[in-house]
């Protein structure tokens, strides 16, 4: 086969040295043509050989602050959702189209939420007015938290890490407004800016909430300096990554002397929370070096602290000013967007939100079928095979680690694949057609109550994490098990028609790389039952480590932006990245080993003028075609855990030789690291 693979690729070469490729129809075998550049070689930027075309075709909306494929096919669901919500707002044939459709009603009846301009905020403040002392401060926050509204920490439930059947309560870090800690610590001059400009926003949302511009200035102030207290105390994104760090489990007896002026029983009771003896303290070290902080700062200082967080939730569902002021910093200035979205795009995306499995059930009603749910569960099924025979050949992984790395692959579930057996009931939330603010509080409250009547319950294994129209998919290593919404099952990443290379490329490949988070860093933490638990030996942590370090490094070399404007070079965090790097490059591997072996006994056709194996990695590259606005890179360097879709592109094929055979590459090609490669399945 590697004969007949060589001699494949040298005709390719051939026709690639002429420059001169057939031009075929756009879309052919369910990949779309036009989305290369031919004139780039595949050899020396395979990202440009691959997206050029799409990316030249593709500039970035106006109201985007990055487009890639994925973002093209989630416009895409959005659009079918909008004509679905349509219909139920005008005639719903059932309650469920009645509730999602009124939900969407009262969101893009702009008039109606312009009209009551600030007022949803005045009820919260009028609360918050009346707190006399701490003690009342923190049970309000308990009362905010079950509106949905984020401050000062988390309270939720989440699977015991110890018993991974079990739910438990869960606090942790939380009560800042910029999007990462670093935000609030940095000293380099746009990082001074960018406090700047945040606190001139603060002030900006106060005065429209009703404060004077003198007091709204003053008050930004106050809350910069609060925030950056509560930044100060908690855990970076980096250290957050080792599941380890996050288990602190604890008796609710030993909460009070672990921060007393968080008042936990008070908090507790106001909560709502069924009562429970057993809670995981993810981060102990936030609430101890928060606890004097509750009293440095008066209370009139929190009071102002908790208005602004209700301000921050609730203005995108507010009158136009609050919506624009929103806009002008968190997208147009931290991300770069030139333009808000336009309504009806961010009432789809609310009752997505909020409503989430009842629209859901109306999108794959239309749009998702039991052929499609078919052809993913075989393709899935293969997948999972290529990672059994990678863990059996692994040479770094004893046969004892081996062994219980073989009982977790068999433990993981590949049924969750593109809707809920059973969907989420909402109709005990009260919409209202004429109050959109209203309803996303309600709705807020109906999901925090959902989650925390969890506590002291076994796991509902049935439930999902994703609602049916979204382009992504996830892995859960408690509940050992891989989930692709119907959202994300659909072209460009996967067709019922389409030619089987380009979906195992697309499609197979998300499938190995969520497989393979069950066996990266964090994964590899959890045992077969989704427990937290070290069942490798210490020779093969070190192994798994020193392969993984090579990634590290790797991908910490690559420039997601370059020096501009007086601000550095923007490089990516090897280690923040490390898992989905991992998973990329195990997860292309399991995929092009499983079409490999589909291949037996068929006909290799050469279709667009590309070898199967050409064709396998073009799939893959379809989900890595995005282009972004460099203020939006800046902030994904800093809080995304994923590469760039150019480095996830690059960053994989050039760590494997089956690329280099498939398009004739050779030592010295950019695109061959050789030596260098970085593997661990």
């Amino acid at each position: 086969m590697r004969t007949l693979l060589s001699l494949v690729a040298l005709l390719f070469a051939s026709l690639f040295a002429s420059v001169a490729f057939a031009q075929e129809s756009p879309m052919s075998n369910g990949f779309d043509l036009s989305q290369l550049d031919r004139s780039a070689d595949p050899c020396n930027d395979f990202y440009q050989f691959a997206c050029g075309g799409w990316r030249a075709k593709n500039p970035i909306p106006a109201d985007k602050s990055r487009w890639g494929r994925y973002d093209e096919m989630a416009e895409n669901n959005r659009t079918r959702l909008k004509e679905l919500l349509e219909k139920a707002a005008a005639s719903p044939k059932n309650p469920l189209e009645k509730q999602v459709g009124d939900y969407y009603t009262a969101c893009i009846d702009e008039p109606a939420v312009e009209k009551l301009g600030a007022t949803p905020l005045q009820a919260y403040f009028k609360r918050i007015d009346a707190v006399k002392n701490s003690q009342q401060l923190i049970t309000l926050i308990a009362a905010l938290h079950k509106d949905g509204i984020p401050a000062l920490f988390r309270f939720s439930s989440d699977p015991d890490l110890h018993n991974a059947n079990l739910m438990i309560a869960h606090f942790d870090q939380g009560g800042i407004g910029l999007p990462d800690r670093d935000y609030y610590l940095k000293t380099d001059a746009k990082s001074v800016e960018r406090r700047e400009k945040y606190v001139q926003h603060v002030a900006k949302m106060l005065e429209l909430s009703g404060e004077k511009p003198e007091q709204a200035a003053a008050d930004a102030k106050v809350i910069m300096a609060m925030e950056t207290d509560i930044a100060k105390a908690q855990m970076d994104r980096t250290a957050r990554r080792e599941p380890k760090k996050l288990d602190h489990p604890m008796k609710r007896a030993e909460l009070t002397a672990l921060a007393n002026n968080f008042y936990f029983d008070d908090y507790i009771k106001a909560s709502g929370s069924p009562a429970f003896t057993n809670l995981n303290m993810v981060n102990p070290d936030f609430f101890k070096q928060l606890n004097p902080v509750m009293t440095a700062h008066p209370l009139d200082h929190w009071k102002t602290y908790l208005k602004w967080h209700v301000t921050r939730r609730l203005a995108p569902r507010l009158s136009n000013a609050f919506v624009t002021e929103d806009y002008n910093f968190n997208s147009a200035y931290m991300r770069g967007t030139k333009a808000l979205e336009v309504r009806w795009k961010r009432c789809v995306r609310e009752a997505d939100n909020q409503l989430g499995e009842s629209a859901g059930k109306m999108y794959v009603d239309a749009y998702f079928g039991p052929e499609g749910k078919a052809k993913i569960q075989k393709l899935v099924g293969d997948v999972l095979a290529s990672l059994g025979d990678a863990i059996r050949t692994a040479d770094w992984m004893s046969e004892q680690t081996r062994k219980q790395a073989l009982v977790k692959l068999a433990a993981i579930s590949t049924k969750k694949l593109g809707f809920p057996d059973k969907y989420r009931d909402y109709s005990s939330v009260n919409i209202k057609r004429n109050d959109y603010a209203g309803n996303f509080v309600r709705a807020n409250a109906f999901e925090t109550q959902r989650e925390l009547n969890k506590i002291g319950k076994a796991v509902d294994k049935t439930e999902w994490g994703m609602t049916p129209p979204t382009v992504n998919a996830y892995y859960d290593p408690q509940k050992s098990e891989i989930v692709f919404p119907a959202g994300i099952l659909q072209p460009p990443m996967f067709g019922r028609e389409s030619d089987d290379a380009y979906n195992y490329g697309a499609i197979g490949r998300v499938a190995g790389h969520e497989l393979t988070h069950g066996f990266d860093d964090e994964g590899r933490q959890f045992d077969a039952d989704g427990n937290l638990k070290d069942w490798w030996t210490e020779e093969d942590a070190k192994a798994f480590n020193a392969k993984a370090d090579c990634f590290v490094k790797q991908y910490s070399e690559y420039e997601s932006v370059p020096e501009k404007d007086g601000q550095p070079a923007a490089h990516l965090n090897g280690k923040l990245t490390l898992g989905e790097n991992t998973a990329d490059n195990g997860g292309l591997r399991m995929a092009y080993a499983a079409y490999e072996k589909s291949l037996e006994g068929q006909e290799r056709k050469t279709l667009d003028g590309f070898t199967p194996e050409q064709r396998f990695f073009l799939g893959y590259a379809v989900s890595r075609c995005e282009n972004v606005r460099d203020d939006a890179a800046r902030l994904l360097v800093v809080t995304d855990p994923h590469s760039p879709g150019k480095y996830r592109l690059i960053g994989a094929v050039t760590n494997m030789d089956e690329f280099a055979k498939a398009f004739n590459c050779k030592a010295g090609d950019k695109m061959v690291r050789g030596d260098q490669s970085c593997r661990v399945w």
